[in-house]
C-alpha cells in the first residue's frame, strides 16, 4: 500500500505509509496545545499533515527531507484533502525504502538534457560568446545535472535547473522564429545564464534535495551571483565589454521588479523576452502540478506563485 502515490489518497481512507518530510514545523493551537505541521511529499506530489498534541520529543527528532512511516487518515479540511497523522516514526533500515523513490524529478534524464543544452550553445554564432557560456558551464560541473531550481517554488526538484533552462530554450527557439529582428547569440545565451548561480544561491545535496538558501545566496542572491559569473568568465575569454554588460543586464533584470530582486526593468527587447519565458515557464510548471494534485472539476487552494489565484481542472468527457 505505500507504493501508492500522493495524489492518489482520498478524503475517508486509512492508511500506513512512507513519505519524505518537505518541511516541517512545531505550532500551537489557540487553546496552547503543541502540533506538528508537516508538507508530506513523494515523487508526485505534495499534501499538508497535521500531529496534534505532540510532544517535547517529537518537535525535534523530525526535520525536513527525513524519510517516516505514518499512519493515519485523510480527512476534509475546508474542502481539502489533509492528512490527520495518527503515528509517526523515522524510517528504519529494515523497513527497506529508498530515499531516491520519494524525490521529485525532473521528467527526462538529466544526461540527454545536459547534452541538449550543450547543444543549444553550439548554435551561439559569436565565438566569444559561445566560449564564455560554455566556460560557465564547464565550472558549473556535476550540480548543474542533479541541482533543483528552487527550494519550495517552481521547478524544486532534482535536475531542476536543468529542465527550467532547456524549457526555456526550446520556448525562446519557436520565438525566435517570430520576431527574427532579435538578436539569437543574446538569447540563447541570457537563457542559460539567467538562473546558473542558483548553484551558488540554493543548498542542495547530491540527491538534488535543497535544503536551504547559502548564506552568499542569502546576502547576494543569484542575480548579482550570476552577474560575477558573466563578468569573471567574459574576462577570461576576452568577450568585449559591451557585450559582457548586454548579457549582465539581462540577468539583472529578468525579474523585472525591484520586489523581487531586479533594481533594472529590460532595456533591450533581448532582456524583455527572457523575462517572459522565465515567468511563462514557471507559471506552466506550477500549474501542471497543481492541476496534477487535484481531481476533475475540483478548484485547487489559492497558489501564492500565481498571485493568490485558483486553478479549476475541466472534467474532461469521453
Amino acid at each position: 500500500m505505500w507504493k501508492r502515490k500522493v495524489n492518489e489518497y482520498k478524503i475517508g481512507e486509512t492508511f500506513m505509509a512512507f513519505f519524505l518530510i518537505r518541511k516541517v514545523e512545531c505550532k500551537t493551537t489557540s487553546g496552547g496545545s503543541k502540533y506538528l505541521d508537516i508538507l508530506l511529499g513523494d515523487s508526485s506530489g505534495e499534501i499538508v499533515a497535521r500531529m496534534w498534541d505532540c510532544s517535547p520529543e517529537d518537535e525535534t527528532q523530525f526535520v525536513n527531507n527525513m524519510l517516516v512511516k505514518v499512519k493515519g487518515s485523510v480527512v476534509d479540511w475546508q474542502g481539502k484533502r489533509q492528512i490527520k497523522i495518527d503515528k509517526i516514526r523515522p524510517v528504519q533500515e529494515k523497513d527497506g525504502v529508498n530515499i531516491k523513490e520519494f524525490i521529485p524529478v525532473a521528467p527526462y534524464d538529466p544526461e540527454e538534457m545536459y547534452a541538449e543544452l550543450y547543444e543549444y550553445t553550439t548554435r551561439i554564432e559569436n565565438p566569444k560568446i559561445r566560449e564564455m557560456v560554455q566556460l560557465v558551464i564547464a565550472e558549473s560541473g556535476e550540480r548543474l545535472i542533479t541541482h533543483p531550481a528552487a527550494v519550495m517554488n517552481h521547478h524544486a526538484l532534482r535536475s531542476g535547473l536543468l529542465y527550467h533552462t532547456l524549457t526555456m530554450l526550446k520556448a525562446g527557439e519557436k520565438l525566435l522564429e517570430v520576431y527574427s529582428f532579435l538578436n539569437n547569440d543574446l538569447v540563447y545565451a541570457g537563457i542559460v545564464l539567467h538562473d546558473i548561480a542558483k548553484l551558488d544561491e540554493i543548498d542542495a545535496n547530491e540527491l538534488g534535495i535543497a535544503t536551504e538558501y547559502t548564506v552568499e545566496g542569502q546576502l547576494l542572491g543569484h542575480i548579482i551571483q550570476g552577474i560575477k559569473r558573466i563578468e569573471k568568465a567574459s574576462r577570461s575569454v576576452g568577450l568585449d565589454v559591451e557585450t559582457s554588460v548586454l548579457l549582465e543586464h539581462m540577468v539583472l533584470s529578468h525579474h523585472y521588479e525591484p520586489e523581487f530582486g531586479s533594481p533594472k526593468r529590460p532595456m533591450i527587447p533581448e532582456a524583455e523576452l527572457l523575462h517572459y519565458l522565465d515567468i511563462l515557464d514557471a507559471r506552466m510548471f506550477d500549474m501542471q502540478k497543481t492541476l496534477g494534485e487535484i481531481q476533475p472539476g475540483e478548484f485547487s487552494d489559492k497558489l501564492w506563485a500565481l498571485h493568490n489565484r485558483k486553478l479549476y481542472k475541466p472534467e474532461r468527457k469521453e
